[in-house]
């Protein structure tokens, strides 16, 4: 009768264990879901950042950067968008990353966020005011630079 329990138990725990992402399954480049950008999700003293490093229209109409010109400090207002952190302070916790925040240089506010692997190509990425259930998800798609650098 043990080894009939022990078994069963293996057999429901194995897949759920199998389902779980790797910690670092997120990093990489990503498209955002209006595919007007690319984010580069990188790992730094074991937290997950974001930063934007890739825009469809990365120039104004004189031809100069754009610039986060809605950031709420001013300081930061003629900061240019790529290379811009834009997600901060994720950690992974079971198969999610959470406790981290998004900032949406289009209205110059950040919000809290938590992001979800749907497969090893497609990210869920939920920002969230107060409660998650009052906010946006993103579906992103990973971007594959075939082995040339992202920044180019």
């Amino acid at each position: 009768m043990k080894s009939i329990f022990l078994s069963f138990l293996l057999l429901v725990a194995l897949p759920l264990l199998a389902a779980s992402p790797s910690p670092d399954a997120v990093l990489g480049v990503w498209k955002n879901g209006t595919g007007k950008g690319h984010i580069q999700v990188y790992k730094e003293g074991g937290k997950y950042y974001g930063k934007l490093i890739w825009l469809r229209d990365a120039k104004n109409e004189d031809g100069k950067p754009k610039v986060d010109h809605r950031n709420p400090n001013a300081a930061k207002r003629n900061q240019p968008l790529i290379g811009l952190v834009m997600m901060r302070d994720f950690k992974y916790k079971d198969g999610e990353w959470t406790d981290g925040y998004i900032y949406n240089p289009s209205d110059g506010k950040e919000y809290k966020a938590f992001m979800k692997l749907k497969d090893n190509n497609t990210l869920s990425v939920r920002g969230y005011v107060g409660i998650s259930w009052i906010g946006k998800t993103d579906t992103w798609t990973r971007v594959n630079y075939e082995g040339r650098s992202p920044l180019k």
